[in-house]
């Protein structure tokens, strides 16, 4: 499983013109589901990413976890996060888990962060247009496989 995390000031995803997701201070997860993951890598990552110190403390040094911050999570499914571009212009998608599967471990993904912060997402499969307004930047690449 492979994530791109983005510390947020503000972050919204649209489909169709309309606003399906949307949160202020926090985390904009990109979440791309790979071939042979699982619930392992799936709530470990929801974990990490809850409590990861990347937010300033009172002194600006990255000391606070998303909770301690009072942020939320605008989580977006991504599958190009599975691909491999070793050779050619092509990206190969050969890595990327099957819809069905990848949708029902994206879902357990946000169901997991849910029990531990507020989570906004966008639709799995659709085509979207996301903005974000990046604090810092900062702006991490965190992947996680078990097998």
């Amino acid at each position: 499983m492979r994530l791109v995390v983005e510390r947020v000031s503000q972050a919204r995803v649209t489909v169709g013109g309309e606003v399906v997701g949307q949160i202020d201070r926090g985390l904009l997860v990109y979440v791309g589901v790979e071939k042979n993951d699982g619930e392992r890598e799936v709530d470990f990552l929801a974990d990490k990413i809850v409590n990861l110190r990347i937010f300033p403390d009172a002194d600006g040094k990255m000391n606070l976890n998303l909770t301690e911050a009072n942020g939320d999570v605008l989580s977006i499914s991504q599958f190009t996060l599975a691909s491999h571009i070793k050779k050619g212009r092509r990206p190969d998608f050969n890595n990327a888990e099957l819809p069905d599967r990848a949708k029902s471990l994206y879902r357990r993904f946000n169901e997991r962060l849910a029990e531990l912060v507020k989570v906004e997402k966008g639709i799995f499969g659709a085509m979207m247009e996301v903005y974000s307004v990046n604090d810092g930047p900062v702006i991490f690449i965190i992947e996680k496989k078990f097998s």
